[in-house]
């Protein structure tokens, strides 16, 4: 599809967002457990001078559709269970993602353990989608009305459940009541932090060229 660069800026794989959501190992969680998918191309509005979150969209490669940000959202609750990549719902296709590359060869070596059974999974999972797709809400989310702190705790707090609970259960160690105790209040803090850090980085604006002025004579 025709992009148009005099209004879109265009974040590939070449982006910093998407190259720490490629390199960064902790992401894979979020890819194979949770479900959550970034796509190859993301279009920024260079016109507006509204919030990032809010000037976001995604084209699909198949229909020539592009997407609001909030179509994949907590909001419709669509953020997450997208495994196998982002549903168009218009033309039903999925649009390319990047892929962790840690959850990458996660994937590798379990190969043996899933190839077999993953194209049913997925044929299953297709057949889902438009019922999650039919009553989406895409009124602007504004982001002075999103609850950061509320975000960044329930990241922290999902990360600490899968990191201190369950990943000590698949590497066959003991839970140790000292280091959950410990680990609780990391991920708290840690959960603050990244939602702040997502509260700065969605509200970034649009930088206005500063216009030259005369001097004095």
């Amino acid at each position: 599809m025709e992009i148009d660069r005099t209004k879109y800026k265009v974040w590939d794989k070449t982006n910093f967002s998407s190259i720490h959501w490629i390199l960064n190992p902790g992401l894979a969680i979020n890819e194979l457990i949770l479900g959550q998918r970034v796509p190859k191309i993301t279009l920024i509005d260079q016109t507006s001078d509204r919030p990032l979150m809010e000037r976001t969209y995604i084209p699909c490669p198949h229909c020539s559709t592009l997407h609001e940000a909030q179509t994949w959202s907590v909001q419709n609750k669509t953020a997450f269970k997208n495994w196998f990549g982002l549903f168009c719902p218009n033309c039903r296709e999925l649009i390319p993602c990047l892929r962790n590359l840690t959850s990458g060869l996660v994937l590798l070596v379990t190969y043996p353990f899933w190839f077999w059974w993953i194209n049913q999974w997925k044929q299953k999972w297709l057949k889902s989608q438009p019922s999650r797709y039919s009553n989406l809400n895409l009124q602007p989310i504004e982001h002075k009305n999103v609850n950061w702190v509320k975000m960044g705790l329930g990241w922290g707090v999902i990360m600490f459940i899968i990191m201190s609970l369950f990943m000590p259960v698949l590497n066959g160690t003991d839970h140790s009541w000292t280091a959950i105790l410990i680990n609780f209040p990391i991920w708290v803090v840690g959960g603050l932090c990244f939602g702040y850090v997502m509260k700065w980085w969605m509200g970034k604006r649009l930088k206005k060229a500063k216009t030259p002025t005369r001097p004095l004579l």
